[in-house]
């Protein structure tokens, strides 16, 4: 079988995790196609820790340290996204983190 990057790494997710039809990404040019994408990642990464606060990850971080760089990014994205929509209040990331 031959290795198939573009279809491993575009293909794939688009049909699997944002439900397109063959013909639709055939129709669709590739710079679109590869916006989706970082969509799709930069989605995942905004709702990946959903429903854990800073005591969570402070549990959590005794048996994984390196869960706190991915609630530091986590955090830092929120708030990215956050102030584009134009929220003033700042999500409070590392509060109760550093022991």
């Amino acid at each position: 079988m031959r290795e198939a990057p573009e279809a491993v790494l575009l293909y794939i997710p688009l049909m699997k995790e944002l439900g397109m039809s063959w013909e639709e990404i055939k129709h669709t040019p590739r710079f679109e196609l590869e916006g989706l994408l970082i969509a799709l990642g930069q989605h995942s990464q905004l709702h990946s820790l959903d429903g854990y606060d800073a005591e969570d990850i402070k549990n959590i971080a005794k048996e994984k340290p390196r869960i706190r760089s991915e609630w530091a990014k986590y955090q830092n994205a929120k708030a990215k996204y956050q102030a584009r929509l134009g929220h003033k209040e700042r999500p409070k990331s590392f509060k109760g983190l550093v022991d």
